[in-house]
């Protein structure tokens, strides 16, 4: 098995829980089926499952856009999945934007402060990529779709480490522990990414 096999098989392991979340939600909020945690995007049904969808296409595609072999082998296919990543990208912010607006409150400000420029740098990574993709410019549209992917992905990491630590207390966690994780999770996400495009270049 090559290099690239093994980054694809290690990001779509890593997204394959928040992949398997957003999947149950895509098929309870039609059926107003939520477990009661998440009852309150009742008041929301659109911008809940934009952004559950958004996430389970966003998961699946984000790997498979990072192999070398299918943009030099299938460009055209390459290109097409590109653009319904940016889509399910921007519709994961722009649902995030509405749920935040909708639920200032229920976490703590620097939680939603972190959300908000998240959904925030999210879209904005995501619209420059598009613009250095119509410039040209493949190394700038390469190194803006990893951060976009590193802030997308702040989900899978957020499961990585809490899952694990709610197994051994036997407890989901939550209040500022929690919080800190979310927050830390998308900043080790960036720092990562920021590693692998100097890396590159």
């Amino acid at each position: 098995m090559t290099r690239p096999y093994y980054l694809l098989g290690g990001l779509m392991a890593l997204s394959a829980i928040p992949i398997l979340v957003a999947l149950v939600r895509l098929g309870q909020i039609p059926l107003a089926m939520l477990p009661p945690e998440a009852m309150r995007f009742s008041a929301v049904p659109a911008a809940h499952f934009a952004h559950a969808l958004g996430g389970v296409v966003f998961g699946l595609i984000g790997p498979v856009q990072f192999s070398n072999a299918l943009r030099r082998r299938f460009g055209q296919t390459h290109r097409v999945l590109g653009r319904v990543f940016v889509a399910a990208g921007l519709g994961i912010a722009l649902s995030a934007l509405r749920l935040l607006w909708q639920f200032p409150d229920v976490v703590t400000w620097p939680l939603t402060l972190t959300r908000l420029l998240v959904a925030l740098g999210l879209g904005f990574a995501l619209i420059w990529a598009v613009r250095a993709a119509w410039r040209g410019a493949r190394a700038q549209h390469r190194a803006w779709m990893i951060r976009a992917y590193a802030l997308g992905m702040g989900a899978a990491t957020q499961a990585l480490v809490m899952l694990p630590i709610a197994a051994f207390t036997g407890a989901a966690l939550n209040g500022a522990l929690a919080d800190n994780i979310f927050i830390a999770a998308w900043v080790f996400n960036l720092c990562v990414g920021e590693w692998v495009i100097r890396r590159r270049a």
